[in-house]
């Protein structure tokens, strides 16, 4: 039978696409699909620019992640400031055209939550990559280089779809906002017969 793919959007700021990771990707062990991950950064207002109501949710947000967090043992501690993610998510991009989008992944989300990574600095991100065993330079590379069309084109993906926060997933057509919404989109794709 064929497999159905399922888009994820993510960015490696945000507390709640962590907790969606690996559980979206378990999905291509339980479904007939394919999770495509797509980079999208958030833009996220610092302190100051907010209003006190969104420093309130933002307090909470960290809260809540943490809860859900807790229990898998992962760590979420709050970023000491707005970071531009493009950095990370480029490798993203790179290590994915390497076949270790997952391992890339993990490490990241890991270690920017540990306060471990700064993830807008490229040569931070480039110890990440030679860590593990993908060569620092060619990254470097792709930054200027076909990194550049391969961004442009998940951005352009990511307004064709109305993408507005993450981490986001479609599944024929339809959104999924959060990683609270996994049980809905299981749900989908037993209904579309996809279970294995």
């Amino acid at each position: 039978m064929e497999t159905a793919e399922i888009k994820m959007y993510s960015d490696y700021k945000s507390p709640f696409a962590y907790l969606a990771f690996d559980p979206a990707f378990a999905l291509e062990q339980r479904y007939r699909v394919r999770v495509r991950w797509i980079p999208f950064e958030l833009r996220i207002k610092g302190k100051g620019e907010r209003s006190l109501y969104s420093e309130y949710k933002a307090r909470y947000s960290y809260l809540d992640a943490r809860r859900w967090a807790r229990p898998r043992g992962l760590v979420i501690r709050g970023p000491l400031k707005v970071y531009d993610s493009t950095p990370a998510l480029m490798g993203g991009l790179f290590a994915n055209r390497h076949g270790r989008l997952l391992d890339y992944s993990r490490a990241v989300y890991q270690m920017f939550f540990r306060r471990e990574l700064e993830i807008d600095q490229p040569d931070a991100v480039a110890a990440v990559i030679a860590s593990l065993g993908m060569s620092a330079s060619e990254y470097r590379d792709y930054l200027i280089g076909a990194g550049r069309e391969d961004w442009g084109r998940a951005q352009r993906e990511a307004q064709a779809d109305h993408v507005f926060g993450v981490p986001l997933f479609f599944f024929n057509g339809e959104p999924f906002w959060g990683h609270d919404r996994l049980p809905l989109l299981e749900q989908r794709l037993s209904d579309a017969g996809l279970a294995i």
